[in-house]
């Protein structure tokens, strides 16, 4: 996986991805990172200025359409035809693990930083595939987005995780939270490690973490569960804890 980030602070994605399991698979030529800065290819070279005022009026600057074009048309140009061009702003469609998925099909991922009050929307137009939203709110630039992707998308590359069936076990996998995890002590102020983990009988213990999971997203995530892959066995377990909900609803209530 090679991740292409075009940025006004390429160091701030460089030496915020150097750390953990991203440094590791870098290391190991899993993935490749490289931070390539967008005012390298203003115009103008006497004041290397990427942004000007917005038409119309308003606070802020504009970062400017032609060194953003020019930046993303000579990343390209060495790059699979199909290879995304994603727009890391709150106006995109909002990431999560399909979308993590969907990405991580491609061999190579452009991911385009906007900085000020934004890009001039000719060279969104004419350059971008993709617009994706970490969250409702605003932040400085793309920088932080680009980097929740690159590490999402990065634990999805075999090997990168070390052990390829992490991946597949952790919250969103079947569209459900992850089940509670323990360590070492057995018990800590008063608190029991609960006991089929430490029965050794895997199929119990596969049989509660997946309840287990089930009973998380019920709690914290319910709109998860409309997607959710689940046996007729977890299905028949999701309506008995729904059912449990209403009774004691209903007996708070009388």
């Amino acid at each position: 996986m090679h991740f292409h980030v075009l940025t006004l602070f390429p160091e701030m994605i460089l030496s915020g991805m150097n750390n953990s399991i991203t440094k590791r698979a870098v290391e190991k030529d899993l993935i490749r990172i490289d931070a390539i800065d967008i005012r390298a290819y203003t115009a103008d070279k006497k004041h290397n200025k990427v942004d000007d005022y917005p038409y119309g009026g308003g606070a802020g600057m504009v970062m400017g359409p032609q060194p953003v074009y020019d930046c993303v048309q000579d990343v390209k140009k060495d790059l699979p035809a199909d290879t995304p061009v994603v727009y890391l702003n709150p106006q995109g469609r909002v990431f999560n693990q399909t979308i993590a998925q969907e990405l991580a099909a491609h061999s190579d991922i452009i991911f385009l930083c906007g900085h000020y009050e934004g890009i001039d929307e000719r060279a969104l137009e004419l350059c971008v595939t993709d617009h994706i939203s970490v969250g409702d709110y605003v932040l400085t630039g793309g920088e932080l987005p680009a980097m929740i992707l690159m590490d999402c998308i990065s634990r999805l590359v075999p090997g990168v995780l070390g052990n390829d069936t992490s991946a597949d076990v952790e919250s969103f996998h079947d569209n459900l939270l992850e089940y509670p995890q323990y360590t070492r002590p057995e018990e800590f102020m008063g608190m029991r490690v609960p006991d089929v983990l430490l029965s050794g009988h895997h199929l119990n213990i596969e049989t509660w973490r997946r309840q287990q999971s089930i009973r998380r997203t019920l709690e914290r995530r319910p709109d998860l569960l409309e997607q959710a892959n689940l046996t007729p066995k977890e299905q028949k377990y999701l309506k008995s804890l729904l059912e449990e909900a209403e009774n004691k609803e209903n007996e708070e209530k009388s």
